[in-house]
């Protein structure tokens, strides 16, 4: 990690922001909250390990910075997109289907 930007929040070497202190980005929890409609509290039941502080920093960080991070979640969403649909002619599901084990 490179430098606290914000209460609880870090960046990486590649600019990416981290709850300071342990292995979780700030977009893990971002997802949580937009994908599922997790409350912090909600986000703490399932992450246990973070402190209500540091849920509502990496939101506020969230709010602070959403076109960026609203825009680098859709682009993992198309390279995720992207290889699945690579992915659908490999040797590995050739064999399946052959076996009669895919459509």
């Amino acid at each position: 990690m490179s430098a606290v930007i914000h209460p609880h929040i870090e960046l990486d070497d590649r600019n990416q922001p981290w709850i300071s202190g342990t292995q979780v980005k700030v977009i893990e929890v971002v997802l949580d909250h937009t994908a599922y409609g997790f409350s912090p509290v909600d986000i703490h039941l399932q992450h246990p390990h973070l402190s209500l502080a540091q849920i509502h920093a990496a939101l506020a960080y969230y709010y602070d910075h959403q076109a960026e991070i609203d825009s680098e979640i859709q682009r993992q969403v198309v390279d995720a997109d992207r290889r699945r649909s690579q992915n659908l002619d490999s040797p590995g599901r050739r064999r399946l289907r052959a076996m009669g084990l895919l459509p």
